[in-house]
């Protein structure tokens, strides 16, 4: 089965034919790391999740590298503040950011390079651009790269120009040969954090990092670095104009074959920003909700499509999901078989088809109604309740979805002190059946009830779950 993707720079659906036989490529542009990690890194990190997930499951043998910026203004401005290093600032939210993603169920990426530990790499590539004339120092030291030696800037966002907007998104220096020109190197000040280097002592700009990690772990062929570069809309311009641009002038050849980027998300139709006062952090929605429902609903949507997050549609959503762990509850304990043929060829259809995980929740629909109704017509058919939970199994591999007990899901909501005490009067109840009180044992399922608990008599126990 072929993958189509849409590549954001020849802005259509392109096949994906990868530079080796067999093997994928991707290389997606990570977190700054001074802060915790909001919605718009989730969708990000989701998106290329489900990338990763569906080449594996075509038979990829697929390497994904994410990079942590670790060394950056923000983080230096956040530095001044918090008391603590840079490797201590910088590891606390790494962390937290990993933490994070594992509770969406995101796959951690094979390569996880740190700015701060591809010095050597980014000189060696600055120091190519400037034998080449590609870069040039300016009287304090920085060193920009020269624009108007590649003959191709633009052509990644088609959105470069003389306005003042785009050009302001570039730092401006009346030292600088061109306006669009940009700093590879930030020259040592006062206060500020340092490496030592022979180009000199300062710290990479922001663009050359990824160029040179690239470059560092991956070696692609002739005309390529690696197979797809993705991230957020919003890198576009200038962040993948650059690193496009400083390495066509340093190595040759193109960064990446295809480009892959996804929308932005909003907050009740308003765009997520700081500056606005209105981002979400991931560590906060995750008190609220479980990951896998962060999970699912983000990734409801399709990947390129700004996302706008309600709780209205959140609430949908888990009314979506609660169907899949109803279906998996009621086949709890039975054995796994085989994932359904025609099921698992309509799921990946929908995803080779740039990511349509959209219709591929639409297919999963349909799966959880014609299972049920199965059920209903053969309760006992053995083989049918095996594929069924090979459906949900499937589900897990490709979409990450479906993946937890289903008796657990339906406990989510209930406090560690509410778990004691409905265990302690479901022991209770045991016991009161066990010495054949039935009356006891009846006015403790009522109390449950009361409580808003429901109790299922299984053959491995007494499970319950909030109503």
């Amino acid at each position: 089965m072929s993958f189509y993707l849409y590549d954001s720079v020849q802005k259509e659906k392109r096949e994906f034919i990868p530079l080796a036989e067999g093997k994928a490529t991707i290389y997606v542009c990570g977190p700054t790391v001074y802060d915790d990690a909001h919605l718009g890194h989730a969708r990000s990190a989701l998106s290329f999740d489900i990338l990763k997930r569906t080449l594996q499951d075509l038979g990829y043998n697929v390497t994904l590298a994410k990079n942590f910026t670790d060394i950056d203004d923000k983080i230096i401005n956040k530095l001044a503040t918090s008391g603590k290093t840079l490797h201590e600032l910088t590891e606390f939210y790494i962390n937290r950011y990993l933490e994070d993603m594992a509770a969406l169920g995101v796959l951690r990426a094979d390569i996880e390079p740190k700015a701060t530990e591809s010095i050597e790499a980014i000189e060696k590539m600055i120091t190519e651009l400037l034998e080449s004339d590609c870069a040039y120092t300016i009287e304090n030291g920085d060193i920009y790269f020269d624009t108007s030696k590649d003959s191709r800037y633009g052509s990644i966002s088609h959105m470069v120009t003389d306005d003042a907007q785009n050009i302001s998104r570039i730092e401006a220096n009346s030292q600088k040969r061109n306006p669009k020109d940009f700093a590879l190197w930030k020259a040592c000040k006062e206060q500020d954090v340092c490496f030592n280097a022979k180009i000199g002592q300062g710290r990479p700009g922001w663009h050359i990092e990824c160029s040179a990690m690239i470059n560092k772990f991956f070696k692609g062929n002739d005309e390529y670095c690696i197979d797809i570069h993705c991230g957020g809309a919003d890198l576009l311009f200038p962040h993948h104009e650059n690193e496009a641009a400083q390495t066509r002038c340093a190595l040759n050849k193109e960064i990446a074959k295809y480009w892959m980027h996804n929308g932005f998300v909003q907050i009740d139709g308003e765009k997520m920003s700081k500056s606005l006062g209105n981002s979400f952090f991931l560590k906060d929605a995750l008190k609220v909700y479980d990951g896998e429902l962060l999970r699912y609903y983000l990734i409801s949507v399709h990947y390129r499509n700004d996302f706008n997050f309600n709780e209205v549609d959140l609430q949908n959503s888990k009314k979506r999901l609660d169907r899949l762990y109803r279906l998996k509850k009621r086949l709890y304990g039975g054995k796994v078989g085989r994932v359904n043929k025609a099921f698992k060829e309509a799921l990946l259809q929908a995803m080779c088809d740039d990511l349509n995980s959209s219709k591929a929740m639409a297919i999963v629909d349909d799966m959880i109604s014609s299972a049920n109704e199965q059920l209903d017509k053969e309760p006992k058919n053995k083989a049918l309740k095996q594929e069924i939970l090979g459906n949900i199994d499937y589900l897990c591999q490709l979409l990450g979805i479906g993946c937890k007990d289903a008796i657990e899901w339906f406990q989510q909501g209930v406090s560690e002190e509410e778990k004691t005490k409905i265990e302690s009067l479901i022991a209770k109840r045991a016991e009161a059946k066990k010495a054949k009180d039935f009356e006891s044992a009846d006015a403790i399922r009522e109390e449950l009830q009361n409580m808003g608990i429901a109790i299922m008599d299984m053959a491995d126990g007494t499970k319950w779950e909030k109503l």
